[in-house]
């Protein structure tokens, strides 16, 4: 009786189970990891490593090592041999997206590999159809613990003997009949292994946690964080790749010392010089350079910003203040979101035949700011009205018993409690309007060379003049046509990427990138600095 008991309560303590998932979970992510670099490509994978072992072999060795640890995890939770809690299921979710993957495996393997038709190309689909059916019955019809382990594992197995055999390898390729394209082993080897490591990953948290409602919660956990960390991973990739490409270019003849910089004011010069940036296009420079096309991009979106920001806080303060819930808001709203979803084209084309007759019949400086600026105003009012309702009606209820008025308790109360959420909107704008093309090529830049002289630079605020007569303030500088980064970017890219531009080629297509890429990225950085001080004075 003794011994029984001390048996038992080793058993309920036995670190085998989390032991065991905690490796299926901690190879999926180092698969995961080394699947995408493979896929970009930064790693070669038949690349040779210690012995002869190549990235196919290791993919193909780690998939099934997470299978049979997958496999013998639920066996062994089934049998009783390791302590657990699962469900009686494993839900019909987990068994939809299993047949789903069972079914193209299937189909795959009878129509590519033993080459069934069948009548009326059907002979295929029905043998899938069956095998996704036995896969989402294995799933659903066992206890949790083998639903969610055994078919995955399953799966791993069969992947990780495929790549290990050589059935699909550096020599492999599939051309699918009615596709113009051709898939290699160095596609289709790091994809499998994306998709097996996404599923054991979720299946080894399960496990981690002995099943139930905290290993689904875990699993959910790890699956939703794969796939953060695989956007952030794009994301860094996107940005080293345009920095690693574009940056030697930017850097050409680029020169560090005192006065060695362009003028600032009053004889001061900077301590540094950025040919590519200071510089713009002519037959005589040693370097041409972007600037005309950097100060474009920034008086565009400064011009958006003050024509959308008072326009749409103000909108969006009389829909959500003063007006009342009704038909018109509704109107209203339904009509900002389509506004926001409308292409980028349209609203170039309404530039077109709308306001460039109005402005000379040229394009200029102006078009772009208003139509940039109509392209920005529905998400300032979409964004600015979810934050004033998010801001509690206790602030206001507040205000009102202070013998406030309304227009006080939204200008000092609702207003700054809302401005970090607009904010943000202003910044997801920016980001969106400052890499447009479309509506620059029609309305900003139609009449202009891609490679403006300095000439060409927008001197704005010198270009205001004041008169006695309306319209009392004029700048010539904002009705002539500018170039703008978004706009040199492609013309240099349908002059062929990398193959020159005669004349222009200095103008790398991958340099100009990557000084758009800085522009978007300081507007950036200027609204969340202004996003954290609101905060901050918020909380004061």
């Amino acid at each position: 009786m003794s011994n029984a008991s001390e048996r038992g309560v080793h058993r309920d303590h036995s670190p085998l189970l989390p032991t065991v998932s905690a490796g299926v979970v901690g190879l999926s992510f180092l698969t995961f990891v080394l699947a995408w670099l493979v896929l970009f490509p930064i790693l070669t994978p038949s690349t040779q490593l210690v012995g002869g072992v190549t990235f196919y072999d290791v993919f193909g060795l780690a998939m099934l090592l997470c299978g049979v640890a997958l496999v013998g995890s639920g066996v062994a939770s089934r049998t009783g041999y390791v302590p657990a809690t699962p469900s009686a299921t494993a839900g019909v979710t987990t068994g939809v997206v299993l047949g789903v993957l069972g079914f193209v495996v299937t189909g795959l393997f009878v129509s590519q590999t033993l080459g069934i038709d069948g009548p009326m190309g059907l002979g295929w689909f029905l043998a899938a159809f069956v095998g996704g059916a036995a896969v989402f019955v294995a799933t659903v019809a066992p206890r949790e613990d083998v639903g969610s382990t055994v078919p995955i594992g399953a799966f791993a197995l069969l992947a990780g003997l495929v790549v290990l055999l050589g059935v699909i390898g550096d020599s492999w390729t599939w051309n699918p009949s009615g596709l113009a394209a051709t898939f290699s082993g160095d596609m289709a080897v790091p994809v499998v292994a994306l998709v097996v490591s996404l599923l054991t990953a979720w299946a080894g948290a399960k496990a981690y946690e002995g099943f139930g409602a905290r290993g689904r919660q875990l699993g959910a956990y790890m699956f939703v964080n794969l796939n953060a960390a695989l956007m952030l991973f794009v994301l860094f990739v996107l940005i080293a790749f345009i920095v690693y490409r574009g940056l030697p270019g930017v850097l050409r003849g680029a020169a560090v010392g005192l006065g060695t910089g362009p003028e600032v004011a009053f004889g001061l010069h900077l301590p540094f010089d950025v040919p590519f940036v200071t510089n713009s296009y002519g037959l005589r420079n040693d370097v041409n350079g972007v600037l005309p096309a950097v100060f474009g991009t920034i008086w565009l979106v400064v011009g958006a910003v003050v024509l959308a920001v008072p326009t749409g806080v103000g909108a969006a303060v009389f829909l959500t203040e003063y007006s009342r819930e009704g038909r018109f808001t509704q109107v209203v709203e339904i009509a900002t979101n389509g506004l926001w979803s409308t292409p980028s084209i349209v609203y170039g084309l309404f530039g077109l035949a709308f306001l460039v007759p109005r402005f000379g019949n040229s394009a200029s400086l102006l078009a772009g700011q208003l139509v940039l600026g109509f392209m920005l105003l529905p998400l300032v009012v979409i964004t600015t009205r979810e934050s004033i309702k998010a801001v509690p009606d206790s602030y206001r209820d507040a205000s009102a018993a202070l013998g406030v008025n309304q227009w006080q308790t939204i200008r000092s109360v609702v207003l700054p409690a809302a401005l970090p959420g607009t904010v943000t909107g202003i910044i997801l704008g920016v980001g969106r309007i400052a890499g447009e093309t479309a509506p620059i090529l029609l309305v900003t830049s139609s009449s202009m060379s891609p490679f403006p002289a300095s000439r060409f630079v927008p001197r704005v605020l010198s270009g205001f003049q004041f008169t006695a007569q309306p319209p009392f303030v004029t700048n010539t500088e904002l009705l002539q046509a500018s170039s703008a980064l978004p706009y040199q970017l492609y013309a240099l890219i349908t002059a062929g990427v990398g193959a020159g531009a005669g004349s222009d080629a200095d103008i790398d297509p991958w340099s100009t990138a990557l000084v758009l890429l800085i522009v978007v990225l300081t507007f950036y950085a200027v609204g969340i600095a202004s996003r954290s001080y609101f905060r901050r004075r918020l909380q004061e």
